[in-house]
């Protein structure tokens, strides 16, 4: 009996510890995803979008760099792309504004990547609207007026950044469906991550030189969408044809 009993004490000791081990993991597991979540709002105050009803839209994030941008236009315009957004940094659009008329004369839509990379859940809020006023400065320059899309230059982003980009007059734009383009992990793989894409959905890609590989991968990428009966919208227009999906932070 005392045997029983001994080896029955390790066998709830040892299952105390896989419980606990478990409930450690999936704790773990849920704060990462609550921390990559891709949007989050204020319970009754600004938003940031991620994903419409219908439809789909193309995302294009260009911070730096010269040479990847154009071979990304080259493609959409071969593969007869008429609708997609440019998230663009200020900075990058001052050096290049030959580009950035280029996008608008193409008639894709354009939106503010801030003004310098800088993390925004990083600076006091001060210093975040300085960037937001300091982009929005340099696409009036470029005579780009009535920007109404903004999204974080980290994509990351908390209450106080939302309530600021709220006060300058900009709606956050996240993304459902993250292509990882910038990591440049192959052209097949790119158009697998993107391929879980599908109605409703905002699509994050790059244009800056670090992604190498996403000029070659759209043409697959295009394929999937239509494959799907999915048509290509501008952020705008997403959020303009229906309801659109948030998630509340506290």
């Amino acid at each position: 009996m005392n045997n029983f009993f001994v080896l029955n004490g390790r066998f709830v000791k040892q299952m105390l510890l896989v419980v606990i081990a478990a409930f450690f993991t999936a704790l773990f597991l849920f704060m990462g995803n609550l921390s990559l979540s891709p949007v989050f709002s204020t319970k009754d105050g600004p938003k940031a979008v991620y994903r419409g009803e219908k439809d789909i839209a193309l995302t294009f994030n260009i911070g730096w760099g010269d040479e990847k941008a154009e071979p990304i236009l080259d493609a959409l315009k071969k593969e007869n792309v008429k609708a997609a957004t440019f998230f663009l940094a200020g900075s990058w659009a001052e050096r290049h504004p030959d580009i950035v008329s280029r996008i608008v004369k193409e008639g894709y839509e354009i939106g503010i990547l801030g003004y310098a990379y800088e993390d925004y859940t990083e600076l006091e809020d001060v210093k975040i609207g300085k960037d937001i006023s300091k982009a929005k400065e340099a696409f009036r320059k470029l005579n780009i007026k009535d920007i109404k899309l903004l999204r974080a230059p980290t994509g990351h982003f908390d209450q106080r950044s939302l309530k600021i980009a709220e006060r300058y007059g900009y709606t956050m734009v996240h993304w459902s469906v993250d292509s990882k383009d910038w990591t440049n992990p192959g052209v097949k793989q790119i158009q697998e991550n993107v391929s879980k894409a599908d109605k409703g959905d905002i699509i994050l890609l790059h244009a800056s030189d670090s992604a190498k590989q996403t000029a070659n991968a759209l043409p697959g990428i295009l394929q999937e969408l239509q494959g799907k009966g999915l048509k290509l919208v501008t952020v705008s227009q997403l959020i303009a044809n229906g309801v659109v999906e948030s998630k509340e932070i506290r």
